[in-house]
């Protein structure tokens, strides 16, 4: 034979076995994709192949059922796909196919099918409780089944922890988990805690999930955290009024809990004798942190807790000494909203929330002020500071609004309604966990978030943690800590449900008596009620190259009317109108606008804001 043949035979043999060897490489097909619509995106989940060198999947959709184009991509650990498709409705089909690190390519998987329609509300709400309640289910602790600090690490954060067992309650109420799973994770996590490093009772900021071992916050906070811990304590004590029924798993879960809250030591952080509590304490370097806690800010739960110990209460006094100590009232009046207590323009968000998870503030009031009705005011003088935008910032507007601490294009801060703290983040959670405070903007700054900035902001846990639009940045980021009250604070507004089952603690109704609480029925009363109260309707009426506001309102009332794009830049401004009681319509001339969403704000004379969306086709 001559060597070409054989060469030439030795070739096709390998081209043979080459084929074969790719043939046998090919990963199979995913299986159980499934796909579920909602309001503006569809969810596709499979089951992850079991091959070991699985390095992705290729996401494919069609509009037909029948052509079908590549829309993306998701790693090998991941076993699901967000598509948002912003119209509603649309119906999509769906296929996938898995690919290896041979560069071997499945063949398609199965179709599925879903289609987006348009929410209420209320669905909104059950939605945005749904996949934030994922961060503190799916992602916990494996060992511990606490909440990790953040989904980019292991560590385990105590307060944020407290916030998820609160979440857990509500993912009970709401159906997400079955009653008997809701405790069996709580006793798993409270089971953790007894065993977990104390200090003199009190919790470290963080820990390590397998061990329970503290991992210092900072070099000198190595040791107890009392802020983090009441944070904990809080979520617990509720949990212990939920799973109140008479069997043994209910009993023995209300007892481990009892146990935790019995050995806290509070008086011990009062540097045994003062008159303030103290944030930390280490074994190593005592005091040094030296952080009296003294309001307005997010420790009022602390002294609650504290006084309501029933083995190492505080004396009622240091409520006015401690929390109330310093430069506790403030009497001034921000954007026509009065604050009684609290920093200039109240601070961060968090101030209003965190304390506030389960203790109910409705319808009492200490020596100072209503706490519901302060917080209140304080959201509306953070969402007020963001349609004023009196530093410029691009994405403001009265439906894109929330200034709190998080994570930002260039680290973490407390953002806040003033120019030193405010670099252009905005927030959800402080919006939306303003929900009892502020329902009709804060589901608007939901609605906006979601629709509007959903493809870039939503994710598997629900809203991304921030965005900056100066930066046009968008954070990858969930905190536990920003996470909890979202879900919370929602529940708190639709039902009253944390609140409720808080309150029933008879230790905890004792202290708020001893801190001086007495009924109070006053509530929040602007003329933002009288705006809330007009019926608004907004259309464009093309044959006119015109905008048409109707409404119908309680009362005369005079506003001025704005058009803005949905990221805050004024396009248009008109002068005042009288509105009268009784049906109204107003005529913009609009021909300057192009084709397009915009945002229609009538404001009044005091800054008060109300809102709606048009589509514009011509």
């Amino acid at each position: 034979m001559r060597p070409s043949v054989r060469l030439y035979g030795i070739y096709t043999l390998c081209l043979l076995w080459g084929g074969i060897s790719n043939l046998a490489a090919q990963p199979a097909a995913p299986e159980a994709l499934v796909a579920v619509g909602y309001d503006s995106h569809i969810e596709l989940t499979w089951a992850r192949n079991a091959e070991p060198n699985i390095t992705g999947y290729q996401i494919y959709r069609s509009d037909d059922g029948v052509t079908f184009t590549r829309v993306g991509s998701a790693g090998s650990n991941r076993d699901y796909y967000i598509d948002f498709l912003a119209a509603r409705p649309r119906t999509a089909w769906y296929k996938l196919k898995a690919e290896d690190s041979q560069g071997g390519v499945s063949d398609f998987s199965a179709v599925a099918q879903a289609a987006t329609y348009a929410m209420t509300d209320d669905q909104l709400m059950t939605m945005v409780q749904r996949y934030t309640f994922r961060y503190f289910w799916e992602f916990a602790h494996p060992v511990s089944g606490m909440a990790r600090e953040r989904n980019t690490t292991s560590i385990v954060t105590t307060g944020g922890t407290g916030f998820g067992i609160l979440s857990i309650l509500a993912a009970v109420e709401r159906g997400f988990i079955s009653y008997d799973d809701g405790r069996e994770r709580l006793q798993k996590m409270a089971t953790f805690l007894e065993g977990a490093d104390r200090f003199h009772g009190a919790f470290p900021h963080w820990m390590n999930g397998n061990t329970g071992d503290v991992i210092p916050f900072s070099t000198q906070d190595n040791g107890g955290d009392l802020v983090e811990t009441a944070f904990l304590i809080q979520g617990l004590l509720t949990a212990r009024q939920y799973f109140e029924e008479a069997t043994p798993e209910d009993s023995t879960l209300r007892a481990t809990i009892t146990r935790i809250w019995e050995e806290v030591d509070w008086n011990w952080y009062r540097k045994t004798v003062g008159n303030v509590l103290y944030w930390h304490w280490s074994p190593t370097y005592g005091w040094a942190m030296n952080f009296p806690l003294r309001g307005f800010n997010e420790t009022h739960i602390v002294y609650l807790l504290a006084m309501a110990s029933p083995t190492h209460p505080i004396p009622p006094s240091l409520y006015q000494t401690g929390w109330a100590g310093g430069s506790y009232l403030n009497g001034g009046t921000y954007y026509g909203f009065p604050l009684e207590v609290g920093p200039f323009r109240g601070g961060p968000l968090f101030f209003a929330h965190y304390s506030y998870l389960a203790f109910d503030p409705r319808g009492k009031k200490d020596a100072y002020t209503n706490y519901f009705n302060r917080n209140t005011y304080h959201s509306l003088i953070n969402w007020s500071y963001c349609v004023d935008n009196p530093e410029n910032h691009a994405g403001y507007s009265s439906i894109s609004w929330g200034l709190t601490a998080s994570d930002n294009p260039w680290g973490y801060l407390a953002h806040e309604p003033t120019a030193s703290q405010d670099n252009g983040t905005i927030t959800p959670t402080a919006a939306l966990s303003s929900m009892p405070y502020t329902p009709m903007q804060s589901m608007d700054a939901l609605r906006h978030f979601y629709r509007d900035r959903g493809s870039r902001l939503w994710g598997y846990y629900g809203f991304y943690d921030a965005f900056n639009d100066d930066a046009n940045w968008y954070a990858s980021s969930y905190l536990a800590i920003d996470q909890g009250p979202i879900i919370a604070m929602i529940e708190n507004h639709r039902s009253g449900l944390l609140w409720d089952y808080f309150m029933r603690d008879s230790a905890i109704v004792a202290a708020v008596a001893a801190a001086g609480f007495v009924p109070d029925t006053t509530r929040v009363t602007t003329s933002l009620e009288s705006l809330d109260q007009q019926e608004l309707h907004v259309y464009a009426d093309a044959a006119e190259r015109s905008l048409i506001v109707e409404g119908m309102g309680t009362q005369p009332m005079q506003v001025s009317i704005s058009v803005m794009s949905l990221h805050g830049q004024v396009l248009m401004q008109f002068p005042a109108e009288r509105l009268s009681a009784g049906p109204w319509a107003v005529r913009l001339p609009a021909d300057r606008l192009s084709a397009g969403m915009y945002l229609i704000v009538l404001k009044s004379p005091e800054g008060l804001v109300r809102s709606q969306k048009v589509l514009v086709a011509w």
